[in-house]
C-alpha cells in the first residue's frame, strides 16, 4: 500500500498488457458498433477490461480471454441501454458546417449506424458479434447468455429490419465500395 495516498497497488497480471495491445483495436471497433460513438466505445472497453483484470489468471488458463471480455462488453452495453438516456452524444469536435457529406462511403456508414441504432439492444449485439466480430452462433450465445436459437432469431429479425432500413439499399446490393 502506498503510504502517501493510501492506495493499494496491484501487480499487473501476466499477459494482460499484451492482450490489450493486441486486441484493443478490435474491441474498440466492436464497442463503437455497439454504442455508436467513440467516447462510449472507449468507456465500454475500459469497463470490460477493468472487470476482466481480477479474473485474468483464470481466463488465461481457460484460453478464452477475448470471449470473456466481449461477453462483459455486451452485458455492460445491454445494461447501459436499459438505464442511460441516449438523447445526447458527447463529441470532441464540432460538427461540420456542410449540410451534407459528399462522400458516399461516409453517407453509407452513417446510414448503417442509424439503422443499427434503431435496432433493439439484443439484436444490435447479435449483429455486432456475429457479422462484425465474426463469432459463431454458439460463441455469440455464450457471450450474450442466451440460447443459439435466440441468437438465430435475433439475427433474422435484425437483418430483416436492416434490409428495410432507409439508405441501406446501396449497401445491400453492393452499390457502395468499401
Amino acid at each position: 500500500m502506498d503510504t502517501l495516498t493510501g492506495v493499494e497497488h496491484l501487480a499487473e497480471p501476466d499477459g494482460f498488457r499484451d492482450f490489450v495491445e493486441a486486441r484493443s483495436s478490435a474491441l474498440l471497433r466492436s464497442g463503437w458498433l455497439l454504442t455508436g460513438d467513440w467516447p462510449s466505445a472507449e468507456d465500454l472497453v475500459q469497463t470490460a477490461l477493468a472487470a476482466a483484470w481480477p479474473h485474468w489468471a483464470s481466463l488465461r488458463r481457460q484460453d478464452a480471454p477475448e470471449l470473456y471480455v466481449r461477453k462483459i462488453m455486451v452485458n455492460t452495453f445491454l445494461r447501459w441501454r436499459k438505464r442511460r438516456w441516449n438523447g445526447e452524444i458527447a463529441t470532441g469536435r464540432l460538427p461540420e458546417t456542410q449540410a451534407y457529406d459528399v462522400f458516399a462511403q461516409v453517407d453509407a456508414r452513417q446510414s448503417l449506424l442509424a439503422a443499427l441504432d434503431r435496432l433493439p439492444a439484443r439484436q444490435r449485439a447479435v449483429v455486432v458479434l456475429r457479422y462484425f466480430a465474426d463469432q459463431t452462433e454458439s460463441q455469440t450465445a455464450e457471450a450474450m447468455g442466451c440460447s443459439v436459437g435466440a441468437v438465430k432469431s435475433h439475427a433474422a429479425k435484425a437483418l430483416a429490419r436492416l434490409r428495410d432500413a432507409p439508405g441501406l439499399s446501396e449497401l445491400m446490393t453492393g452499390g457502395v465500395a468499401s
